[in-house]
């Protein structure tokens, strides 16, 4: 299916007067955590296109020894997970290792369960690829190596070290190094394009492939964020992204290698009581009518009265509970029938603040548990559907006492792909520059200096990718910072009962 795809993009494109043979090099983004199976009769095809057929007719069934492959939706692998874990010294040491706990939708369980339950298919199998390096290995006519973003979402790969880690690999399946080949840093060129694509599309034959990544990877890279930026994505479930410079110990979080930055980690949280909560008050509370919803929102003050609520429809992932908890402003901890808080609070407006409030209060302590530094540099990057919503981005800019923007354009992963594309073949023309100046290898890194880092010489063509939607209040941090430790004392009292 994927295969037919890329046929059928390329023909739309040429059909549509695009110019290929003005491509220098091609990045690309892709699903994560699922994995591909080749045979060695399809990397002998894929080595040896053949530019009058179709991609489809030659890279089919027979190129692969599992041909419904195991994606991210897939949760059947929780055994594999336990025996990943034990196999290894337990839970901590996966998430110190790896950077996430065994997660049954994670590649290393999936390739587990695949040996296990159809070891022929795995003993055949000469090459595995995750989506990304699989959708990099067409275009470049070879197996493309897998990038150390996608790597790390693999239960399989150490983050500090940048290599597979013996220890799980051995944890999941016997020969498993050789199939996986050795990982690559996200912004490496790992050859030109495949002369199927020179000779049936037009492409230049100098064109290169850089290697290519997943999707949240590739997102945190098209929205071009600083340092101390955090990507705050407000959809079904809502998400934060963030920039790390060391690696956290959370267990429930995602740790990924950074996309652009080799010696930094990507922080990645998901909240599974996100849209749908809000969906809910706005029926229940609203009438359904997303207008009135914002303005009952906007008519009450800031902190809300000392009204706050958890509401943790569906079993949250951090903290790992559900229930929900509504308190006032005479609330306390400190007293087990007071902590119950009350059952409703008195008006659609108190009950509308105190759960995006509430909701914002949570994001903002697990991402400084994560690692997150807040401060005066601090810009929220909103994206997803409830990004459009002045009102809820008021909020978030006042509990985070930072200015929220938007992306200008949407898309980001896709953009994220053409970005680092570009951004590598920078590099490699520095380095080329440098290896002609300083024929010892030793000194070849003398200029790296000169070299811009990928938000520099990114936002030189887009200087205006970002615009200003809301900035904090002037007393938001008097406010909330009381209300920030009186959420984790409602979160405790949640999980005790």
């Amino acid at each position: 299916m994927w295969v037919k795809a890329i046929d059928i993009v390329l023909d739309r494109l040429v059909m549509q007067g695009a110019d290929l043979n003005t491509v220098k090099v091609i990045g690309g983004s892709a699903q994560q955590h699922g994995s591909l199976y080749w045979s060695r009769h399809g990397v002998q095809t894929l080595r040896n296109l053949d530019s009058d057929k179709f991609l489809h007719v030659q890279i089919n069934d027979s190129a692969f020894t599992v041909n419904r492959t195991p994606i991210w939706m897939d949760g059947s692998t929780e055994k594999q997970c336990i025996e990943m874990e034990a196999a290894i010294g337990g839970r901590a040491e996966m998430v110190n290792l790896t950077g996430s706990k065994c997660y049954a939708r994670f590649t290393g369980p999936q390739i587990r369960k695949i040996y296990q339950e159809r070891s022929h298919a795995y003993e055949e199998t000469q090459f595995i690829s995750v989506v990304s390096s699989f959708l990099a290995s067409v275009f470049l006519g070879d197996i493309a190596p897998i990038d150390y973003g996608d790597a790390s979402g693999m239960n399989l790969f150490d983050i500090k070290e940048k290599k597979w880690s013996k220890q799980c690999l051995n944890s999941c399946a016997p020969d498993l190094e050789e199939r996986l080949g050795q990982p690559v840093p996200t912004s490496t060129l790992i050859g030109k394009i495949s002369p199927f694509f020179v000779q049936r599309f037009g492409f230049p034959a100098e064109c290169k492939i850089t290697a290519f990544t997943g999707d949240n990877l590739s997102a945190l890279s098209g929205m071009v964020a600083e340092e101390d930026s955090l990507v705050m994505s407000l959809g079904t479930s809502d998400t934060l992204i963030m920039n790390l410079k060391e690696q956290p110990q959370l267990e429930e979080g995602h740790v990924l290698c950074h996309p652009t930055e080799v010696d930094q980690f990507m922080g990645l949280l998901c909240f599974r009581n996100g849209s749908l909560v809000r969906e809910s008050f706005n029926k229940t509370e609203a009438n359904g009518d997303w207008k009135k919803f914002n303005e009952l929102l906007d008519s009450t003050p800031r902190g809300n009265y000392g009204n706050m609520a958890l509401h943790f429809h569906s079993i949250e992932i951090i903290p790992n509970l559900k229930g929900v908890l509504r308190w006032t402003r005479n609330s306390s901890p400190d007293n087990s029938e007071s902590a119950k808080g009350v059952k409703k609070f008195p008006s659609p407006e108190t009950e509308i603040r105190a759960l995006i409030e509430g909701q914002m209060l949570h994001k903002r302590a697990i991402a400084s548990d994560m690692g997150f530094h807040f401060g005066s540099n601090t810009k929220i990057i909103a994206t997803g559907g409830a990004s459009v919503n002045k009102s809820i981005l008021q909020v978030i800019s006042d509990v985070f006492n930072a200015p929220v923007f938007v992306q200008n354009e949407s898309e980001a992963a896709l953009f994220g792909a053409a970005y680092r594309a570009r951004y590598s073949l920078y590099v490699n023309s520095l380095q080329e520059s440098n290896s002609e100046i300083y024929q010892d290898a030793n000194t070849k890194n003398l200029d790296s200096s000169l070299q811009l880092n990928y938000h520099d010489y990114v936002t030189q063509f887009i200087p205006n990718h970002l615009q200003l939607i809301c900035e904090p209040s002037k007393d938001c941090d008097q406010i909330y910072s009381p209300m920030l430790e009186r959420y984790r004392q409602m979160a405790f009292v949640l999980e005790q009962a």
